[in-house]
């Protein structure tokens, strides 16, 4: 499967007029390539990744309860998300490094750690977050940083290993302070003679990196049982990892998340009845598929 190409012609690779969309790009100010070059993972037009390695590869967790920023709460039940994580990933063969409450500076080295390493043996890498955030920032224990921070570390250039590899990022954590209260919608159909119900979806619905949520808005957390992103990733890699491509497989996530969570704050009105919609941007050139992993890969 993960070598199966789809027998597409290519008629671009020898457009001598095609030009930049920048004002005075040309091709002579473009750099030729240097350093070795790298065998590709996987045949030019495979529909899949290859995801057939020696190892799954690494998955890095950064897992934040505390902060010593003043206005940053404790973040109860970040540590079920955790747990709940890295049981999912080592099922499906990852070996999995998480930290807990790491200054920046820390995160910082264990990235250019990572990004150092071979990964030549290794189907990909996933990266997560749990902490808090705002738009455009995270938060590690002591200071905030941009999120692009972290995956800049692992592109091609910088980490020729992963080049042509799946690079997974997920982000859980606010993007800001907007409330969803959603919209009602009527089931289209009914049963024994009653009419039909109705349900609730968050009005920013229907529109990979992958956010909890979508950029100005809050992401729920339940001080118990876990963020409902988390919640919702871990049920679909569990039961349907191995089965759909991640693309698939993270719209169903965000199904989960739209339709089965709804914050529950009578106290608070303004909290109350709130709404949230995971946010999924996706540089993928083919499918992400975790097959099963062979006896002693994990």
């Amino acid at each position: 499967m993960c070598s199966t190409e789809r027998g597409i012609i290519n008629n671009s690779l020898n457009h001598s007029n095609d030009v930049g969309d920048a004002f005075g790009c040309s091709r002579n100010s473009v750099s030729p390539l240097i350093g070795p070059i790298q065998i590709a993972p996987t045949e030019r037009y495979a529909t899949h990744y290859n995801m057939n390695h020696r190892k799954r590869g690494l998955a890095i967790i950064f897992n934040h309860e505390f902060f010593t920023i003043p206005h940053l709460k404790r973040r109860c039940g970040t540590n079920v998300d955790c747990d709940n994580l890295i049981n999912t990933l080592k099922d499906l063969g990852f070996d999995v490094n998480d930290f807990h409450n790491s200054m920046h500076r820390d995160i910082v080295k264990n990235l250019e750690r990572v990004a150092a390493m071979d990964h030549s043996h290794h189907d990909c890498l996933l990266v997560a977050v749990l902490s808090h955030g705002e738009l455009g920032l995270l938060y590690a224990h002591d200071t905030s940083y941009k999120p692009d921070s972290i995956w800049s570390h692992f592109t091609a250039d910088k980490c020729p290993s992963l080049a042509g590899k799946p690079k997974l990022f997920f982000i859980q954590a606010c993007q800001g302070d907007r409330l969803d209260p959603g919209v009602t919608l009527k089931d289209r159909t009914e049963t024994d003679g009653q009419p039909a119900s109705t349900f609730r979806i968050p009005s920013q619905a229907d529109f990979l990196i992958a956010y909890s949520t979508i950029p100005g808005f809050y992401s729920w957390r339940n001080t118990t049982r876990g963020s409902w992103f988390m919640q919702a990733l871990c049920m679909e890699l569990r039961e349907n990892g191995t089965r759909y491509d991640l693309l698939t497989l993270l719209t169903f996530v965000c199904q989960r998340v739209a339709l089965d969570y709804e914050s529950n704050t009578p106290d608070n009105i303004t909290m109350h009845q709130q709404k949230q919609i995971p946010c999924i941007t996706s540089m993928l050139t083919r499918l992400v598929i975790f097959a099963p992993p062979k006896n002693g890969d994990a």
